[in-house]
Parts: C-alpha cells; sequence; structure tokens
C-alpha cells in the first residue's frame, strides 16, 4: 500500500497517484464516480465536480477554472 497523504487516504496506484496539495492533483485516478450526481472521488481525497470546481480534503475550495475561449475575427 502506498504512504498517506494530507487527506489521510493511501493510493495503491503504480505509479502513485498526486497528493492532494501537489498542483497536479486532478489527474488522480477516479475512485468513486458519480456523473448523474456530477461529481467524482478521487484517489487522494479531491472531490472534482462536473463544472471543473473543486473541494479538497482539508476543507479548502477551488472555483471552475473552465478554459476561456475567445473568438477572433480574421
Amino acid at each position: 500500500m502506498g504512504s498517506a497523504d494530507a487527506s489521510g487516504l493511501a493510493c495503491s496506484h503504480s505509479p502513485q497517484c498526486p497528493s492532494a496539495d501537489a498542483p497536479d492533483h486532478d489527474a488522480a485516478r477516479v475512485v468513486h464516480g458519480h456523473p448523474e450526481q456530477g461529481w467524482s472521488l478521487l484517489c487522494n481525497g479531491v472531490v472534482l465536480f462536473e463544472d471543473t470546481g473543486e473541494l479538497l480534503p482539508d476543507g479548502s475550495v477551488i472555483d471552475p477554472h473552465r478554459p476561456t475561449y475567445h473568438h477572433v475575427a480574421a
């Protein structure tokens, strides 16, 4: 079993998923997906919402961060 991260969860994937406090934390594997409700629980304890918002294991929130596309007239 892998080492526990800040969420108290341990990752058993190989390679190990990024911890909840890593910059790429949303690259962790989905362990419980609920697309009908619009959210997924990642291996590192992060709850990822379909609008790209996130709830971290420490209770902090990351606002939705969808890319913004600008169309430029040719």
